[in-house]
C-alpha cells in the first residue's frame, strides 16, 4: 500500500518526466509511450520500498521531485501517523492539499541521467514483451499434444518481439541478453532485476510452455495479481515425489479401466476417455484441493464422454453394478431406463487425501450434451439452501464440457450468465473442457468463429487455464490453482484440457474418413500413461516392478467386479439415482389422498397481510396503483372471496406456514407479466428498496424466494428442475412470460421434465406455469401448445380404465408421467399448487394459466372452496343444467366463460350443458363419465379456442369416445386447421372466434 503523498509524487514526477522528455525530442530519438512512463513508475515504486534499489541518479531524481518541487525531500513513510496508508480525508484535514508547483522539473533545473532515455526505451521494450507473454501467451503456448499447431505458436512469439521493439532496440544481441532489466512491479517472475535471457526463459516457462493462462481481460486487478502470484514464481510448479506417484496411480486406473472395457466389450459404445485420460485425475485433484478447503458436497454435470470412468474412478460406483449394464440384464423396476453412459449416481465416499467424508452426485444427462448444466446448477443451489451454505463453502458444482458444444450450444451461454445473479449463483463453478480439437467430424475452423472454444466464459470474467493434457504435472498445477481461485473469490474458473480423441465419436466410428492426417498422428502416438511412466522411471520416482504390480492389482479388481456382475439377476434403477430422497417414501401409502384445504384462520391471516401495505414504521412509499390494488384485495378478503392473485398468495402463504420452502422464478414473475401478482413492491422514492408481504407472514415461516430471471427459458427451466430434484419438501415454480415461449426450453421439457422418471427413476415436483389464451395478440403470444405437452403424456387411451376402483384417480395420477391442467378458478389453482407438496410422490405439473381470467369476475372463489376438507376438482359440472340438455359441451379454459355468456344471451341455458375439464392428464375418466351419464340423449361436443389438431381436441375426444364405447361421436367445434398458432390479423381473429361460438350454440 502507498500513501496519498506517494501517489501525488508519482503523478507529478511522471508529468515532469514527460515534459522534460518532450522538450528533448528534437535533440535525440526518443519515443515516449505508456510503457516508458510505466518503467518510470516501476522505478519509483522500487525506490519507495528501498532507495538503494535504483541507480543513484534516479534516487536523486525521485527524492528531488517526489512532491513536485525542486529540492523537496520526501519524508519517509514512517513519519505518517500510525500507518503508511492514511485516508485521503484524514490527510487533507491534517496537512491540507499538497502543492503542485509550476516550476516543476524542467531541463534547466533537474534532468534525468544522460543515458536514461536509451535505458528507458530498452526497459519499455522488455516491459512490452513481458506484457505480451502475460496477455497473449495462451495463444502461443505448446498446448496441442498432437503438435499440429506448433508453427503457428512460433510465429506469434516472433510477432510479439517485433511489436514490442525487441529487435528494433537490438535486444536480441548477446550483450543485451546478458544485461539485467527491471521486472515490472506487478510481476512475480523472479528477483527485481534479471538478465534479459532469464526473463524470456521465465516468460516462456510460465506462459508458452504447456499452460496457457488467459486472464488479462478480468476487470479486477486483485484477481490478476493473485493469478500471477500462483503461476509466475520460480519453483511454484514443482511436485513432490508423493504427488507424482498419486497422479500416476490415478492415471493408471483411468487408462486400465478403459482398456478393460475395450477388451471385454469391443463392439459396445461406451464413449471412453482415451486421449484425455488426465480428466479423471484432474477432477480428483480439484475435489482433493476443494475438500481441503472445506467443500463437502460435489454436484457434477457432464455429457457422455468419460462418464463411465467418472462413475467408477471419481464416484466409486461399484463395478458389478456398472458391468451388469454391459451384460444386458432386465430392470428390476418399471421404467424405460437409459443407456449406461447417460446414467447418474450419488455416493458418500471417503476422500482419502484429506480423510473426510464427502458426497458426490453425478447428474443424469440426455444426449443433449450441455443441457445438464443448468440442471446441475439448480441442484447445487438447492443443496446450498437446505444446508444453510450461504457462500458456497460446502457445496460446489463441477461441469465437464466438450470443446465444440461449449462454444456451439446456446445453453452454455445462458447457464454461465446465471453464475453471478443473486438468486442463481452457486458461488463459482469449476468448468472442465475436454478439448478433442474436433466436434464429431467437424474441425474447429468450421465449428467456431472465436479464437478459442472457451471464449464464452470471458463474459463473466472467468480465468481460463488452457493446458496440454499430455502433461499430467501441468494439469495438476492448473487444477490446484483453479480450486484455490474458486475458494478465494467464489467465481467460475475454466480448465481447458487440450487433448485428442483416440477413437471416433464412439468406439465403432471410423474417424479417418474425415480427419485422415490427424488420425495418422493419433495412431502413432502412445497414451499419456506410457510417456508419464517413462518420465517417472527416468527420474527414479517409479520402478518397473511397482508399475507392473500396480497395474496387475487394478486389473484383478476389475476382473473381480466382472465376476460379481455375473451373479446379478437384474439391474436396479434405484442404484443410479443422483438425488436419493432418503426416508421420504418410507412408511407412506403412495395412494393416500389428503385434503389440500387449509384452516380459515390461516387463509384470513395470509390474505390480510398480503392485502395490506407495509407497516407505517417502514415509511414505505407505494405507487398509487399498488395502493388501489391492495385496497381492492382487502375488499375481497372481507367478503371471503379470492381473485387469481389472492389464490396464488394463499397457496404460497399456507405452505410457508407449514414449513414448506417455495422457490419461484421466471421472467417478470415478481410483478407478473400481466401485472396481477405484485409480490415484490418497490419504494417509489428510494432505489432498490423493496417489500414482500409473503416473506413477513409468520415468525417461523419457511423461506419464500421469488425473483425475476434472466431472459432465458432453457437454462432457467433447467435450473428450476434441478432445484426440484434435490429435496421433495419444497415447491419449485417456473413461469414463462407467455406460454408460447416454452418452446425455447423444449429440450429440457422433452428430455428431463416429462421423461426423467421413466429413464432415471428420478421424481420431480416441478410446477410450470404457461400463460395461455387467444385474445388477439397473434402467434407467439396466444398458445402454450397444449397439444405438444399432451403428446408427451404416457396416459394410454386404449387401456381400459378400471374406473370402478375407488382409488382409481390417485392410482392413475401415480402411474402417469406428468400432470397437465388448464384451471379456471383461483380455488382450483390453490389446491393444485398445494397438491404438488401433499402427494406422497412427486410429478411435474404443467398448468396453462389464464390471462383474460386474471381479473374476470367469474374467475373467483370463495374461502369455502379452500378450507379444510376441500380438494382439487378435475371437472366442474354445469351447476344450472343437471339433466335434459340437448347438447353437452365439454371445454377447458377461458372459452367456458365466453360460452356461458353467449348461452345466456341466446336463452339456451336449459338446452346446453357446459362442463369444464380442469385437468387433462391424467384424464379424469370418473368425473367425465358422471357427466355423460347425466345427459344420455345429448349430442356431445368438444369446444376449444385453439385451431383443430392443436389444443386438447385429439387427446380429449379419443378418451371420451372410449367412455362412449362408440355409441356416439364427439363433435369438434373450434378454429379451423392452421400452420400458425393464432391469427395476427385482428379482423380474422374476431371472425374465427364469432364463428365457433355461434357454431357451439346450434342445437
Amino acid at each position: 500500500m502507498y500513501s496519498y503523498m506517494d501517489r501525488i509524487g508519482l503523478i507529478n514526477l511522471t508529468r515532469n518526466f514527460y515534459k522534460t522528455a518532450k522538450s528533448m525530442r528534437s535533440k535525440s530519438d526518443i519515443s515516449i509511450n505508456p510503457s516508458s512512463l510505466q518503467y518510470v513508475e516501476d522505478l519509483y515504486l522500487a525506490w519507495l520500498k528501498d532507495p538503494n534499489s535504483v541507480h543513484p541518479s534516479w534516487a536523486l531524481y525521485f527524492q528531488s521531485s517526489a512532491a513536485g518541487g525542486v529540492g523537496y525531500t520526501r519524508k519517509h513513510p514512517s513519519t505518517f501517523i500510525g500507518k503508511n496508508e492514511m485516508p485521503l480525508g484524514e490527510y487533507l484535514k491534517k496537512y491540507g492539499h499538497p502543492q503542485v508547483h509550476s516550476h516543476s522539473l524542467s531541463t534547466q533545473n533537474l534532468v534525468a541521467p544522460a543515458s536514461s532515455y536509451d535505458e528507458i526505451e530498452d526497459h519499455a521494450a522488455v516491459k512490452n514483451l513481458v506484457s505480451s507473454y502475460q496477455d497473449q501467451g495462451y495463444l502461443a503456448a505448446d498446448l496441442d499434444p498432437l503438435g499440429i499447431t506448433t508453427k503457428k505458436r512460433k510465429d506469434k512469439i516472433e510477432k510479439w518481439k517485433i511489436d514490442s521493439g525487441f529487435y528494433r532496440r537490438g535486444l536480441d544481441k548477446p550483450e543485451k541478453l546478458r544485461e539485467k532489466y527491471l521486472i515490472p512491479h506487478d510481476s512475480f517472475l523472479g528477483p527485481d532485476k534479471m538478465p534479459l535471457s532469464e526473463i524470456i526463459q521465465r516468460c516462456e516457462e510460465v506462459y508458452t510452455n504447456h499452460i496457457g493462462a488467459e486472464y488479462r481481460y478480468i476487470n479486477d486487478t486483485d484477481k490478476i495479481k493473485w493469478i500471477r502470484q500462483r503461476l509466475e514464481p520460480p519453483g511454484v510448479a514443482v511436485l513432490t515425489k508423493e504427488k507424482k506417484i498419486k497422479l500416476w496411480e490415478r492415471l493408471v486406473r483411468t487408462t486400465v479401466f478403459e482398456a478393460f472395457l475395450a477388451k471385454k466389450w469391443s463392439s459396445e459404445k461406451r464413449f471412453g476417455i482415451e486421449g484425455c485420460e488426465i480428466l479423471i485425475p484432474a477432477m480428483k485433484e480439484v475435489i482433493d484441493q476443494s475438500t481441503k478447503r472445506g467443500v463437502e458436497n460435489y454436484i457434477i454435470g457432464m455429457s457422455h464422454r468419460g462418464r463411465l470412468n467418472t462413475l467408477v474412478n471419481v464416484c466409486r460406483k461399484p463395478l458389478h453394478q456398472l458391468f451388469a449394464h454391459f451384460i444386458g440384464l432386465e430392470a428390476a423396476e418399471v421404467g424405460a431406463g437409459d443407456v449406461k453412459y447417460h446414467l447418474g449416481t450419488f455416493a458418500k465416499v471417503m476422500n482419502r487425501t484429506n480423510n473426510k467424508i464427502i458426497n458426490i452426485s453425478l447428474v443424469a444427462n440426455a444426449s443433449h450434451l450441455e443441457h445438464v448444466n443448468p440442471v446441475c446448477l439448480g441442484k447445487c443451489r438447492a443443496e446450498q439452501f437446505f444446508l444453510g451454505d450461504r457462500k458456497g463453502d460446502l457445496v460446489m458444482p463441477i461441469l465437464i464440457h466438450g470443446d465444440s458444444s461449449f462454444c456451439g450450444q446456446g445453453i452454455v451461454f445462458e447457464s454461465i450468465q446465471l453464475s453471478d445473479l443473486p438468486h442463481f449463483t452457486c458461488f463459482g463453478t469449476t468448468h472442465f473442457i475436454v478439448n478433442n480439437q474436433i466436434g464429431f467430424t467437424t474441425d474447429p475452423r468450421f465449428y467456431r468463429s472465436s479464437p478459442m472454444c472457451t471464449d464464452v466464459a470471458r463474459v463473466v470474467n472467468a480465468p481460463i487455464f488452457h493446458v496440454n493434457a499430455d502433461d499430467p504435472e501441468a494439469v495438476y498445477n492448473v487444477c490446484k490453482v483453479a480450486a484455490d481461485y474458486r475458494k478465494t473469490f467464489k467465481k467460475c474458473v475454466v480448465i481447458d484440457l487440450v487433448c485428442y480423441r483416440r477413437n471416433g465419436h464412439n468406439e465403432i466410428d471410423e474417424p479417418s474418413f474425415t480427419q485422415p492426417l490427424m488420425y495418422q498422428i493419433i495412431r502413432s502416438k502412445p497414451p499419456v500413461l506410457h510417456d508419464y511412466t517413462k518420465k517417472l522411471v527416468a527420474e527414479g520416482v517409479l520402478t518397473k516392478e511397482r508399475e507392473k504390480q500396480y497395474m496387475e492389482e487394478y486389473d484383478r479388481i476389475l476382473e473381480d467386479g466382472l465376476e460379481a456382475s455375473r451373479k446379478e439377476t437384474h439391474v436396479k434403477l434405484t442404484h443410479w439415482l443422483d438425488s436419493p430422497w432418503v426416508g421420504f417414501f418410507k412408511g407412506k401409502d403412495k395412494y393416500e389422498v389428503k385434503s389440500t384445504g387449509v384452516n380459515e384462520k390461516i387463509l384470513k391471516h395470509v390474505a390480510t397481510v398480503f392485502s395490506s401495505p407495509p407497516v407505517p414504521e417502514l415509511k414505505f412509499k407505494l405507487h398509487k396503483g399498488i395502493d388501489r390494488i391492495l385496497k381492492q384485495r382487502m375488499e375481497f378478503v372481507e367478503k371471503r372471496i379470492t381473485d387469481w392473485s389472492l389464490g396464488e398468495a394463499l397457496a404460497i402463504g399456507s405452505l410457508l406456514a407449514e414449513g414448506i420452502h417455495v422457490q419461484f422464478t421466471g421472467q417478470d414473475v415478481e410483478r407478473g407479466t400481466f401485472s396481477h401478482r405484485h409480490h415484490v413492491l418497490h419504494h417509489q422514492e428510494i432505489d432498490k428498496v423493496t417489500y414482500n408481504a409473503l416473506q413477513n407472514l409468520f415468525p417461523d415461516q419457511a423461506k419464500y424466494s421469488i425473483c425475476n430471471s434472466s431472459l432465458s427459458e432453457n437454462a432457467v427451466l433447467g435450473f428450476q428442475l434441478g432445484y426440484s430434484t434435490h429435496n421433495p419438501k419444497c415447491l419449485v415454480i417456473w413461469e414463462a412470460q407467455f406460454g408460447d415461449f416454452a418452446n425455447t426450453a423444449q429440450a429440457i421439457i422433452d428430455t428431463f421434465v416429462t421423461s426423467g422418471q421413466t429413464k432415471w427413476y428420478r421424481q420431480s415436483g416441478l410446477l410450470m406455469l404457461l400463460p395461455h389464451g387467444f385474445e388477439g395478440m397473434g402467434p407467439e403470444h396466444s398458445s402454450g401448445r397444449i397439444e405438444r405437452f399432451l403428446e408427451l403424456c404416457d396416459d394410454d387411451p386404449d387401456r381400459t380404465p378400471k374406473i370402478d376402483d375407488p382409488q382409481f384417480d390417485i392410482k392413475h395420477l401415480y402411474d402417469t408421467n406428468v400432470i397437465l391442467a388448464n384451471v379456471t378458478t383461483p380455488g382450483n389453482l390453490f389446491h393444485m399448487w398445494r397438491r404438488q407438496v401433499y402427494l406422497n410422490f412427486r410429478k411435474p405439473c404443467v398448468i396453462f394459466t389464464p390471462k383474460f381470467l386474471l381479473r374476470h369476475p367469474g374467475a373467483r372463489s370463495s374461502f369455502d372452496e379452500m378450507v379444510e376438507g376441500t380438494f382439487f376438482q378435475p371437472v366442474y359440472p354445469d351447476k344450472v343444467v343437471t339433466s335434459g340438455a340437448k347438447r353437452l359441451i365439454f371445454c377447458s379454459g377461458k372459452v367456458y366463460f365466453e360460452l356461458e355468456e353467449e348461452r345466456a344471451k341466446r336463452n339456451l341455458v336449459k338446452d346446453i350443458a357446459l362442463v369444464r375439464i380442469e385437468q387433462f392428464c391424467p384424464f379424469p375418466y370418473v368425473s367425465v363419465k358422471k357427466e355423460l351419464e347425466k345427459y344420455p340423449d345429448a349430442q356431445i361436443a368438444w369446444v376449444q379456442e385453439e385451431h383443430k389438431f392443436q389444443g386438447a381436441w385429439a387427446y380429449v375426444a379419443y378418451r371420451i369416445n372410449h367412455l362412449l364405447k362408440k355409441q356416439k361421436d364427439v363433435l369438434y367445434i373450434g378454429r379451423p386447421v392452421s400452420a400458425s398458432t393464432a391469427a395476427g390479423n385482428k379482423n380474422l381473429h374476431t371472425k374465427e372466434h364469432e364463428n365457433f361460438i355461434a357454431e357451439a350454440m346450434k342445437i
